[in-house]
């Protein structure tokens, strides 16, 4: 071969890998470039997949305090008239509840849910605390169930629904290999349920003694528990109902199982006023009809009903909207829950999988159990609606709550775009 072939070759060869290198560089670069482009637009994006909040969940929170905080007035103004002599008086409340709620919700959102780990204990304590500090209080009626501040007061039990919820997942997911055995299993998920349920049967405040006790039921089952202990346990808790009514010590809990199921039937006097507020519910969910009465023009909400605004909100519901409104807000209950679940499906590590599906599980329990209540299939406990009962304490507990769930779709493993 020529010196002249071998050069030309040569110099051919050196401007090949030279435009090759350079068009690397500039792919690794402009790659390089998109990337960091995309993180921060991921980083600083309010509602992008993975890094913001969850659109669907929060229209869905946002639907339901619109249409609770509408029937909770609807309901309310006849007897705050009456008793306060400010038909808005409910309504400005609950709205400035809301309003605040949503700011702490928002908030939590971008607080980062792992760190619950290290405070589940402590928040645990403080809901014993809080239990033991209400049961100190004076009360005219021998029923403790609030700490007053000022013109606000804090529902104790609410913060042990929260505590209850956090500390099984905390636990669970620590020692998620270990739960089906007694010792991490059974008898942590025992001393945390029993401790609770003593301080609560003191108040007395049985309906959230059996939300506790659902709650933690399904905390130890979805963190692995096996099937028999639970159905031991179901016998133990039994057997002490038992011992307890033998013994007299749930007493406020039989005068309200007295009338159950017979609300609609006379017996004596004292049965007819005891199931007072029972029989006006089913009275408003039966005048309902298919269609309702419309809007405001509930007959039950005045006087008739005691405290529509509370437990009973969801039969003036019922009256004004009929069957077909009230299946319709039952069905955006039922899209909340299944998002919530899903998103909690979609977390990276499993301490998010229990806790969100612990917060969420909590929402669709007390919707089902008041429903039970104000069609008499259920003793009368009060058992609030979520985002449609009057009251502070839940509504700021349950918009908490939702954003922890929202920080769990921050980082949950959702399929980028």
């Amino acid at each position: 071969m020529s010196q002249h072939t071998m050069d030309r070759d040569r110099r051919y060869t050196e401007r090949r890998y030279s435009t090759t290198g350079a068009s690397s560089k500039r792919t690794h670069t402009d790659s390089g470039h998109h990337s960091n482009g995309a993180l921060r637009k991921k980083k600083f994006s309010l509602v992008s997949i993975g890094k913001g909040l969850d659109v669907p969940f929060c229209m869905l929170i946002v639907l339901l305090l619109a249409i609770g905080i509408t029937m909770m007035f609807s309901a309310s103004y006849p007897v705050a008239f009456y008793e306060i002599g400010d038909s808005y008086y409910y309504l400005k409340r609950q709205l400035l509840f809301a309003l605040v709620g949503l700011a702490i919700m928002l908030a939590v959102s971008y607080f980062n849910y792992h760190n619950f780990h290290k405070f589940s204990a402590f928040i645990l304590g403080v809901s014993y605390l809080a239990l033991v500090v209400v049961l100190l209080i004076p009360s005219e009626t021998g029923i403790h169930r609030w700490i007053g501040i000022g013109d606000y007061g804090i529902q104790a039990s609410e913060i042990s629904k929260f505590a209850i919820i956090l500390f099984l997942a905390h636990w669970g997911s620590r020692y998620y290999d270990k739960m089906h055995t007694l010792k991490y299993g059974v008898l942590p998920g025992a001393a945390v349920f029993v401790s609770t349920a003593i301080l609560l049967l003191l108040e007395p405040h049985y309906s959230c003694i059996v939300i506790v006790a659902c709650l933690t039921v399904i905390m130890l089952f979805v963190s692995g528990i096996r099937l028999r202990y639970l159905a031991i346990a179901g016998v133990l808790l039994a057997g002490a109902i038992l011992l307890l009514w033998a013994t007299g010590l749930l007493t406020y809990a039989m005068d309200r199982m007295d009338g159950w199921g017979k609300a609609l039937e006379y017996i004596d006097e004292a049965q007819w006023q005891q199931t007072w507020q029972t029989r006006n519910s089913l009275y408003a969910i039966g005048s309902g009809g298919l269609f309702g009465l419309g809007l405001g023009q509930s007959r039950q909400k005045y006087l008739y009903l005691p405290e529509p605004q509370n437990d009973f909100v969801f039969a003036i519901v019922c009256e004004e909207l009929g069957l077909i409104g009230a299946v319709a807000i039952l069905l955006v209950f039922a899209l909340l829950v299944w998002r919530g679940v899903v998103i909690s499906l979609r977390a990276k590590d499993r301490f998010g999988k229990l806790l969100g599906i612990g917060l969420i599980s909590q929402i669709g329990l007390q919707v089902i159990l008041n429903i039970l209540v104000i069609t008499d299939w259920l003793p009368n406990t009060g058992i609030s609606l979520p985002f449609f009962s009057y009251g502070g304490s839940s509504m700021l507990m349950l918009l908490f709550q939702m954003g922890i769930i929202l920080s769990i779709s921050r980082s949950a493993n959702i399929e980028k775009i």
